[in-house]
C-alpha cells in the first residue's frame, strides 16, 4: 500500500514545481536571461540603385514627372493590348474599374449616390497622379513594366477619352500639371504630417471635402 502513496507524493511535487515555474517572477527571470540577437539574419540593406528605382512617385504638382511625351493616338494601341482586358474596349465595360465617363454638369454626387461611377473623368483630382498610378501599379500582372513614354501615351489616351484634353494634344512634364480635372476643387490637400507617437498622413494628395 506504500507504492500508491509514494506515487501520489511525487505527483504532488511535480505539480508544485510546475506551478512555481508559471509564477510571474519566474517568467520575468526567464525573459531577463534571454537576449535578442543583434540581427535576425534576414534580408540585406537596399542599394542606392534599388532605392532610386522605387523612388518614382509623382505629386499633384507634377514634381517627379520624367522626361518624355505622349499622345492619345500613340496610347490607343497600348491600351488595347495592356488595359482593355480588365477595363473594357472603351474603358467603360469592365470587368474591373470603369475609367471613362463624366457625370452631367461634372456633378460630384458620390456622397448621395454610391452607384455613381468614380472614373478618371468624374472623380480623379489630378492628371499628374494618373501618370503616377499607371507607372507604379499597372498593369496588375506586371506593374512597373511600362516605360515612361508608354505611360505618357496611356495617360494622354485616358484623358482624351474623358474629354479632358483635345484628341491631338501632346502631354509632357510641363503640360500635364496644367490639365484641370473636374474634381480638383472637390478635394482638399492633406497637409498633415506625422508626429512621433501619433498616427498621421504625410504627403497624401488629398481627401474629399
Amino acid at each position: 500500500m506504500r507504492r500508491p502513496a509514494a506515487i501520489a507524493a511525487v505527483c504532488a511535487l511535480g505539480v508544485a514545481a510546475l506551478s512555481a515555474a508559471q509564477l510571474p517572477g519566474a517568467t520575468r527571470a526567464t525573459s531577463q536571461t534571454a537576449k535578442e540577437p543583434a540581427t535576425f539574419g534576414i534580408g540585406r540593406p537596399a542599394t542606392p540603385e534599388e532605392i532610386a528605382a522605387r523612388d518614382i512617385d509623382v505629386g499633384p504638382d507634377g514634381v517627379g514627372l520624367p522626361a518624355g511625351r505622349g499622345t492619345a493616338a500613340a496610347g490607343a494601341p497600348i491600351y488595347a493590348a495592356r488595359c482593355a482586358g480588365c477595363h473594357g474596349k472603351t474603358g467603360k465595360e469592365g470587368p474591373n474599374d470603369v475609367l471613362v465617363g463624366r457625370l452631367p454638369g461634372d456633378a460630384f454626387t458620390f456622397a448621395r449616390d454610391p452607384s455613381a461611377p468614380k472614373t478618371i473623368g468624374s472623380y480623379w483630382p489630378y492628371a499628374t497622379t494618373v501618370f503616377d498610378y499607371i507607372r507604379r501599379a499597372m498593369p496588375p500582372d506586371k506593374p512597373g513594366s511600362l516605360n515612361d513614354e508608354e505611360v505618357y501615351n496611356l495617360t494622354a489616351y485616358l484623358l482624351a477619352m474623358n474629354d479632358l484634353i483635345p484628341a491631338d494634344a501632346v502631354i509632357d512634364a510641363a503640360s500635364l500639371p496644367k490639365v484641370k480635372m473636374p474634381a480638383r476643387d472637390r478635394f482638399k490637400p492633406d497637409t498633415r504630417t506625422e508626429k512621433p507617437g501619433k498616427s498621421g498622413a504625410s504627403g497624401a494628395p488629398g481627401r474629399p471635402k
